[in-house]
């Protein structure tokens, strides 16, 4: 195990990550920006050290700041949470070539699941269903168009090399794919600086529902369960369940069972999810691998009692997965709700500044994720989620019923949250009966609403 490792993040994961390391006996340096000088989570560290301003682009996506800061503490090993490098195949390489464990999969494995036409390919070979669509990434119009008409419109235009909803068009018909084409190339190329796209058939109205994956240098892979992100705003997940009330026993195991095939397909060790789409018949398709830990990893703790931060650092140093799949058993329903400092009724507009007031709530069955406090400061420079609720309970109608109790108690004073639109979404007959799928913000929640004190 591990004596000493550097946190390569900050907010939320930064302190999960510290307290898994706290209780494994591991000494814990975390690195911060300019912005993040009086994160609370720094005081939990071991050590701390400034990387750079704020920019994310010059602290925490600097690659040789974080190098430096690691030869300097003399850590083991990088931990990069979720966001920022996390995935980022090039810096799991330079860690390589320093002596510096990196807390996740090979690089050569991020390089090759984190390009979706490449991904896509290993799912066939894996036997894993994929989407209608393209062989490999489309060049011309002339081909997108001849694809189209193989498989029918609507279709999806995706970025190999996407993510976070960037770099996808949906078109109905020749005109609009041929704009949409081009459209997520140029978004592509400057949001990952590669212009490859390729075609998959738009699924209309899906659930989101996505495997949790550990595997060890051994080769040996199991999964634990489902988690269903179906509550989404433009691709983005605001609530996340499991187990998902859309799928069977018998659909959970053949979809666990892909998700193996696939990570034993691309030699995946580490923590990872394989996420796929439901449709309305029950038919499930591959849409791509997440290799890291994901925020909503929580949900999977809560139901299974793995702790999967620690797994991660478990796996990373060596040691075999000591679990096997006849030992994960899934137990009670769990929901999450990611509070975001955002005004859902202008848009989602982000909503930074000084916390005057932050109670979060308690009681059985609930646990909040946050790095925020009363008087913390939300920097504009990063992502505007500020912490994750979530609840525990015997059955998914119980879990509501806490959540929406949590969510009255939780007391956050001065900037907008997203907690208002959450109590809608928990109390909308569709999600309430699980009748829900990645349309569902949009088709009800998309025009403004009445301000509701949050």
């Amino acid at each position: 195990m591990f004596r000493r490792v550097l946190v390569a993040n900050r907010g939320e994961i930064a302190q999960r990550i510290i307290r898994a390391c706290r209780e494994l006996g591991i000494e814990t340096v975390a690195v911060y920006s300019e912005a993040d000088a009086d994160a609370i989570y720094l005081r939990q560290a071991d050590e701390t050290i400034c990387i750079g301003p704020a920019q994310g682009g010059r602290s925490y996506l600097n690659i040789p700041a974080i190098i430096s800061a690691a030869e300097i503490a003399d850590v083991e090993a990088i931990v990069p949470g979720y966001g920022f490098l996390a995935e980022n195949a090039h810096f799991a390489e330079v860690c390589q070539s320093c002596n510096i464990a990196f807390v996740g999969p090979d690089p050569e494995t991020i390089e090759a699941v984190g390009n979706k036409a490449n991904a896509r390919a290993m799912a066939v070979r894996a036997g894993v269903p994929v989407v209608p669509g393209s062989d490999g990434p489309v060049e011309s119009e002339a081909q997108a168009l001849e694809v189209a008409k193989e498989i029918g419109y609507p279709v999806m235009i995706k970025a190999s090399a996407g993510g976070g909803g960037r770099g996808i068009r949906i078109a109905s018909n020749d005109p609009s794919l041929i704009n949409g084409y081009h459209a997520a190339k140029s978004e592509a190329e400057v949001a990952f600086k590669d212009d490859t796209v390729y075609l998959e058939k738009f699924v209309e109205n899906p659930r989101h529902v996505e495997i949790q994956i550990l595997g060890d240098r051994d080769g040996k892979v199991i999964h634990l369960g489902e988690r269903d992100c179906s509550v989404q705003r433009r691709r983005q997940k605001l609530i996340e369940e499991a187990p998902s009330p859309a799928i069977t026993p018998e659909q959970r195991k053949r979809m666990g069972d892909a998700a193996v095939a696939l990570a034993r397909e691309s030699n995946y060790h580490n923590a990872g999810t394989v996420e796929f789409i439901l449709d309305p018949g029950g038919n499930f398709y591959f849409i791509e691998v997440n290799a890291r830990i994901q925020v909503e990893h929580t949900v999977t703790e809560l139901v299974t009692g793995v702790d999967l931060i620690q797994q991660q650092l478990l796996l990373a140093s060596g040691e075999r997965l000591e679990l096997d799949q006849d030992d994960v058993r899934l137990k009670g329903h769990a929901v999450e709700c990611r509070i975001n400092a955002e005004d859902p009724d202008r848009d989602f507009q982000p909503s930074p500044g000084t916390i005057e007031l932050f109670v979060p709530p308690g009681g059985p069955g609930v646990r909040v994720d946050s790095h925020c406090y009363s008087g913390y400061r939300i920097p504009p420079n990063y992502d505007s989620m500020i912490g994750k609720l979530l609840v525990s309970r015997p059955n998914r109608r119980q879990a509501i019923a806490t959540m929406l109790r949590a969510l009255d108690e939780f007391v956050i004073v001065g900037p907008r949250t997203t907690i208002p639109i959450h109590r809608r979404i928990l109390t909308h007959s569709d999600f309430r009966a699980g009748e829900h799928d990645t349309g569902f913000v949009e088709r009800y929640f998309s025009a403004p609403h009445p301000r509701i004190t949050s």
